[in-house]
């Protein structure tokens, strides 16, 4: 390899060739080509991503500026807190394969909630949370203050005490897109640890439901974000698994130009790492094209499939944008050369 300091997206130039591999390289290029334009990257992420410490390279990108918006499950919210505040009392199970459910009874006796090969602790994590969350639910509650979801988990990472962080708060991308304000929407996040808890302080009348705004709520105001984001040379969007994660926010353009009958520009980019077979009745293993029935994506829209594990493929092509970023006449060069 030559001698640079863009060795990731070099790497990538210079072996990925074919079949996902090749995927991956267009996508990343075609993702550099739209930032570089002055486009902005709408990213939609579901699985238990935060559980396996993406925000190692989400938290920088959402600060560079490659980050634009999110739509993330209630689980991958609560789960980058945690590993924020949480991160030394983990534990990993790389042989997880080979469990027993005695095995699995054992994690539970010891107040371990296991992820596949990592488990989060309740004590250290949802227990400590709750009792700095709660009271702020309570408050509101009786001020009659309506939040959404994340908005909830913007104030208190923002918020804690710094001496509390075990995990890198470099790392963390709740705290990052917190700080640099980026819209987000959390669909379904009642079906998240946090949204069983706050259910349960509705069913004993100590919080009332109407301090969460409704996701109806979220997609109105996604309405606007999305025009804002727009602007210009349009909005991508990058998608990791399936599920309400990709499905609510992708939806936006077919509702600004169907139900509210006004002008909208389609998403710019499309791009989904997914391990779901392709499928016909799959959402998660629905090739692109078919979205251009709905009219969220048109067949101009730059469109990528790679069928791998998010954990390998996007802190690849998150490392090379990081790199282009840094340094654009360098890896636009590279490109020329090697692409």
């Amino acid at each position: 390899m030559q001698n640079t300091n863009l060795p990731t997206l070099e790497f990538i130039l210079k072996n990925y060739k074919n079949f996902n591999s090749r995927a991956t390289k267009d996508a990343t290029i075609a993702y550099w080509r739209h930032i570089e334009r002055g486009g902005k990257m709408f990213w939609a992420v579901g699985g238990a991503m935060s559980s396996a410490q993406m925000g190692i390279t989400l938290a920088p990108a959402i600060r560079e500026g490659l980050i634009s918006g999110m739509s993330v499950t209630g689980a991958n919210l609560e789960e980058s807190l945690f590993r924020l505040v949480a991160h030394n009392s983990y534990k990993d199970f790389p042989d997880y394969r080979y469990f027993t459910k005695e095995d699995d009874t054992k994690i539970l006796e010891d107040r371990m909630r296991r992820v596949t090969d990592t488990s989060i602790p309740e004590d250290e994590a949802f227990r400590v949370v709750e009792k700095q969350i709660v009271p702020v639910w309570k408050e509101n509650t009786a001020n009659g203050v309506r939040k959404f979801w994340h908005e909830y988990f913007y104030d208190l990472i923002k918020n804690i005490d710094k001496e509390k962080h075990e995990g890198r708060a470099d790392e963390c991308w709740l705290l990052a897109a917190a700080e640099n304000n980026i819209p987000i929407v959390v669909p379904g996040h009642e079906d998240s640890t946090f949204g069983n808890i706050f259910a349960s302080y509705v069913k004993t009348g100590e919080c009332s439901p109407n301090i969460v705004k409704s996701g109806i709520e979220y997609m109105a105001e996604f309405y606007d974000q999305y025009q804002e984001l727009s602007k210009g040379e349009g909005v991508g969007f990058f998608q990791i698994g399936g599920g309400i994660s990709g499905d609510f926010p992708i939806c936006v353009v077919p509702s600004i130009k169907y139900d509210l009958q006004k002008e909208v520009k389609p998403w710019a980019y499309f791009c989904q790492i997914s391990d779901s077979t392709t499928s016909y009745g799959s959402y998660s293993g629905a090739t692109p094209n078919e979205k251009i029935t709905w009219d969220k994506l048109t067949k101009d829209t730059p469109m990528f499939v790679i069928e791998s594990d998010a954990t390998i493929v996007s802190p690849l092509m998150l490392t090379a944008l990081l790199e282009c970023k840094a340094n654009p006449e360098k890896a636009n060069e590279l490109i020329k050369k090697l692409a």
